[in-house]
């Protein structure tokens, strides 16, 4: 068949398929298919010149309301998987948030649903462990973080973090500084993270910058 050229958009409601034909039996294989929701699947090498953006790979719920309100607050999350590994990344300035009693969570000044996101097996794989760097030291707020895991959402700022459900705590950090690096346990999926004070500080944070990763796997 002749090639064809089109000078306008080629637009099909039922998708696109690349073939191949087997020569000797005729059986047709699909090599990339694009759905009819624009989902691609391709079975051959991308190649990219330019820039990627992929704007759709986050965690699978990000941080609640008493993260993201948070005055001059900085919250961004994001997930790759290359093979069957998952590399999970949550970018925070502590800013605007704020700290109280030891072992409380930390969040907007007391603001429900103070996690930092949502660990789910489909997203972020079967957490083998992870690592916190401190890309600014904490101010104004304790600087000792740690982090933990529970069932639900709603934990509020200056609410004990041993009060919900199933918590766990992944990493014991002692003061943050500049270039502290602390290993983090592994994460149980369906979880919700949560940040909480390691020693009673009630005040507002006015700098603290914190990178946190996961490498999971496809089990």
């Amino acid at each position: 068949m002749a090639n064809t050229t089109f000078n306008g958009p080629v637009r099909a409601e039922g998708g696109f398929k690349q073939i191949s034909k087997n020569a000797t039996t005729g059986a047709i294989t699909d090599n990339t298919t694009i759905d009819s929701s624009g989902n691609i699947s391709g079975g051959g090498t991308l190649s990219v010149t330019g820039r990627s953006t992929l704007t759709g790979n986050t965690i699978a719920t990000t941080a609640g309301t008493g993260i993201t309100t948070g005055t001059g607050t900085v919250y961004q999350a994001g997930v790759i998987k290359i093979g069957e590994v998952f590399h999970t990344t949550i970018l925070l300035d502590l800013t605007g948030l704020a700290s109280s009693g030891s072992g409380d969570i930390i969040g907007k000044a007391a603001t429900a649903n103070s996690h930092i996101g949502q660990i789910t097996a489909a997203v972020n794989g079967t957490v083998l462990g992870g690592k916190l760097t401190c890309l600014e030291a904490p101010a104004g707020g304790d600087p000792d973080i740690n982090l933990w895991y529970a069932d639900e959402a709603t934990g509020t700022e200056d609410a004990a973090v041993t009060s919900l459900t199933n918590q766990v705590q992944i990493c014991d950090s002692g003061d943050l500084a500049l270039n502290s690096v602390v290993s983090l346990a592994t994460v149980a999926a369906d979880k919700y993270l949560y940040m909480a004070a390691g020693a009673a500080t009630n005040a507002d944070y006015t700098a603290g910058k914190l990178l946190i990763e996961f490498w999971g796997y496809t089990a």
